[in-house]
Parts: structure tokens; C-alpha cells; sequence
């Protein structure tokens, strides 16, 4: 006897449209006492198919390296990805150089992979910044 599967069961989907979009959607991390860099994966309306954590870090640091930032997005056959991660301090609106020298490394290998990275998000318990709304971080041209 073989069984046929008729349905399966999905989580309603969540698109991301624009960095608020994407703030709600890792607003459950921003309050961690140690950082964390997650990474969403999306399809290609921009829809949600998963989102991990990367790697926790301490209070004030999280080491990150390209190859676990994409080891999941590859897995989905994600279209593209948004990134985050918290600032237990509560300054969401502090960008470190560190910050910016991550995210333009991973948008150097998102475009080499074809999964571009639409931004990074830094969030707290007091709000988030938006490196691309600040102006930090150019998109893909492949976007």
C-alpha cells in the first residue's frame, strides 16, 4: 500500500516589501541579550521560506562568514535574501564599520551566487535602521 500526500500544511506567507516588512519579521530577536545574525530567505515575490540564525555571538560582536550566511538560501533555492541582526545595547541606529564591510561582502557574493541581498537589517528593543534606507549599503544590480 503507498500513500499519496494531497495537502500539506503551510504557514501563511509574509512578503517583504520594504525594510519595516522586514523588521517585523525579526522583531522576535531584536530583544536577545547576545547578537544575533539570522538571514530570511525569499522566493521571488518576496515571500518568506524560511529564516534561520546564522550564528549567536556575545553582547557586542557576532563573527559571520559568507559561506554560513548562504549555506541555507542555497538549500531553499531562495531568489534572494534579507539579513539582520540585534543590538542588545538598544542603539539600533549605531553602524559600525564592521557592519558595513559584512554587508557589502555578502552582496559581492550573493551577486556571484545569483541570490542578492536586498538589505540589513540591525534591530533592537528600541526600533531598527535599514542599511539600505541610510544609504550604507547599494543594492545588486541584479534587483
Amino acid at each position: 500500500m503507498t500513500y499519496q500526500i494531497i495537502s500539506e500544511r503551510q504557514a501563511p506567507t509574509y512578503k517583504i516589501g520594504c525594510p519595516a516588512d522586514a523588521y517585523k519579521a525579526f522583531a522576535r530577536y531584536a530583544r536577545a541579550k547576545t547578537e544575533r545574525f539570522i538571514v530570511a530567505s525569499l522566493n521571488g515575490a518576496h515571500e518568506i521560506i524560511r529564516i534561520r540564525i546564522v550564528t549567536v555571538g556575545l553582547v557586542s560582536r557576532c563573527l559571520v562568514a559568507p559561506r554560513e550566511v548562504f549555506v541555507g538560501p542555497i538549500t531553499d533555492m531562495a531568489s534572494c535574501i534579507v539579513v539582520s541582526h540585534n543590538h542588545p545595547s538598544g542603539h539600533h541606529e549605531t553602524v559600525s564599520d564592521e557592519d558595513i564591510t559584512l554587508s557589502n561582502r555578502l552582496r559581492d557574493a550573493g551577486e556571484l551566487l545569483n541570490i542578492p541581498l536586498l538589505d540589513h537589517i540591525i534591530t533592537s528593543r528600541n526600533g531598527f535602521t535599514s542599511l539600505v534606507e541610510r544609504g550604507l549599503l547599494t543594492r545588486s544590480a541584479s534587483v
